[in-house]
Protein backbone atom coordinates (compact mmCIF):
# COMPACT_ATOMS: atom_id res chain seq x y z
CA UNK A 1 0.00 0.00 0.00
CA UNK A 2 1.18 3.50 -0.76
CA UNK A 3 0.86 5.74 1.97
CA UNK A 4 2.07 9.47 1.56
CA UNK A 5 2.67 11.18 5.13
CA UNK A 6 3.29 14.43 5.94
CA UNK A 7 4.25 16.81 8.82
CA UNK A 8 4.48 19.53 10.67
CA UNK A 9 6.50 19.78 13.87
CA UNK A 10 6.72 22.72 15.77
CA UNK A 11 9.92 24.55 16.83
CA UNK A 12 8.39 26.61 19.45
CA UNK A 13 8.50 24.05 22.15
CA UNK A 14 11.87 22.59 23.66
CA UNK A 15 12.68 19.50 21.53
CA UNK A 16 11.57 20.84 18.36
CA UNK A 17 14.18 20.12 16.26
CA UNK A 18 15.01 16.54 17.70
CA UNK A 19 11.48 15.25 16.70
CA UNK A 20 11.66 16.98 13.33
CA UNK A 21 14.95 14.69 12.91
CA UNK A 22 13.51 11.59 14.92
CA UNK A 23 10.43 11.79 12.90
CA UNK A 24 12.18 12.26 9.15
CA UNK A 25 14.89 8.88 9.83
CA UNK A 26 11.25 6.98 10.72
CA UNK A 27 9.68 8.05 7.27
CA UNK A 28 13.48 7.43 5.56
CA UNK A 29 13.11 3.74 7.28
CA UNK A 30 9.82 3.03 5.56
CA UNK A 31 9.98 5.08 2.25
CA UNK A 32 11.55 7.96 0.46
CA UNK A 33 11.91 11.85 0.75
CA UNK A 34 10.07 13.32 -2.19
CA UNK A 35 9.57 17.11 -0.55
CA UNK A 36 11.23 18.77 2.69
CA UNK A 37 8.24 17.27 5.22
CA UNK A 38 6.81 14.62 2.42
CA UNK A 39 7.37 11.23 2.38
CA UNK A 40 6.20 8.15 0.23
CA UNK A 41 6.03 4.60 1.71
CA UNK A 42 5.00 1.45 0.23
CA UNK A 43 4.00 -0.40 3.06
CA UNK A 44 2.43 -4.08 4.08
CA UNK A 45 -0.50 -3.81 6.67
CA UNK A 46 2.30 -4.93 9.54
CA UNK A 47 5.02 -2.35 8.45
CA UNK A 48 2.06 0.47 8.34
CA UNK A 49 1.20 -0.79 12.26
CA UNK A 50 4.55 -0.22 13.15
CA UNK A 51 5.03 3.10 11.36
CA UNK A 52 2.19 4.67 12.75
CA UNK A 53 2.88 3.27 16.38
CA UNK A 54 6.69 4.73 15.62
CA UNK A 55 5.58 8.14 14.39
CA UNK A 56 2.36 8.87 17.24
CA UNK A 57 5.37 7.94 19.64
CA UNK A 58 7.91 10.37 18.29
CA UNK A 59 5.66 13.91 17.82
CA UNK A 60 3.85 15.79 20.41
CA UNK A 61 0.15 15.89 19.61
CA UNK A 62 -0.44 19.13 21.34
CA UNK A 63 1.26 21.00 19.09
CA UNK A 64 2.55 18.39 15.74
CA UNK A 65 0.63 17.26 13.10
CA UNK A 66 0.57 14.02 11.03
CA UNK A 67 -1.57 13.52 7.91
CA UNK A 68 -1.76 10.38 5.86
CA UNK A 69 -3.10 9.83 2.37
CA UNK A 70 -3.35 5.88 1.82
CA UNK A 71 -3.15 5.77 -2.02
CA UNK A 72 -3.37 1.83 -1.74
CA UNK A 73 -1.83 -0.97 -3.69
CA UNK A 74 -1.88 0.93 -6.86
CA UNK A 75 -0.99 4.19 -5.77
CA UNK A 76 2.29 4.59 -7.61
CA UNK A 77 -0.17 5.09 -11.40
CA UNK A 78 -1.79 8.19 -9.29
CA UNK A 79 1.24 10.13 -8.62
CA UNK A 80 2.66 12.54 -11.43
CA UNK A 81 5.74 14.74 -11.07
CA UNK A 82 6.37 17.74 -12.76
CA UNK A 83 9.16 20.85 -12.06
CA UNK A 84 12.80 20.53 -10.35
CA UNK A 85 14.32 17.57 -9.13
CA UNK A 86 14.13 14.26 -10.77
CA UNK A 87 11.03 12.45 -9.99
CA UNK A 88 12.11 9.04 -8.29
CA UNK A 89 10.38 5.79 -8.56
CA UNK A 90 10.48 3.83 -5.68
CA UNK A 91 8.62 1.08 -7.92
CA UNK A 92 11.30 0.92 -11.08
CA UNK A 93 14.35 2.63 -9.96
CA UNK A 94 17.10 0.56 -8.07
CA UNK A 95 17.22 1.57 -4.49
CA UNK A 96 20.73 3.37 -4.28
CA UNK A 97 22.41 3.10 -0.49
Amino acid sequence: MLVLITYDVSFETEGGKRRLRNIAKICQDYGIRVQYSVFECDVDPAQWVRLQEELFAAYDASVDSLRFYKLGKNGQKKVEHHGAKPAFDAFKSPMII
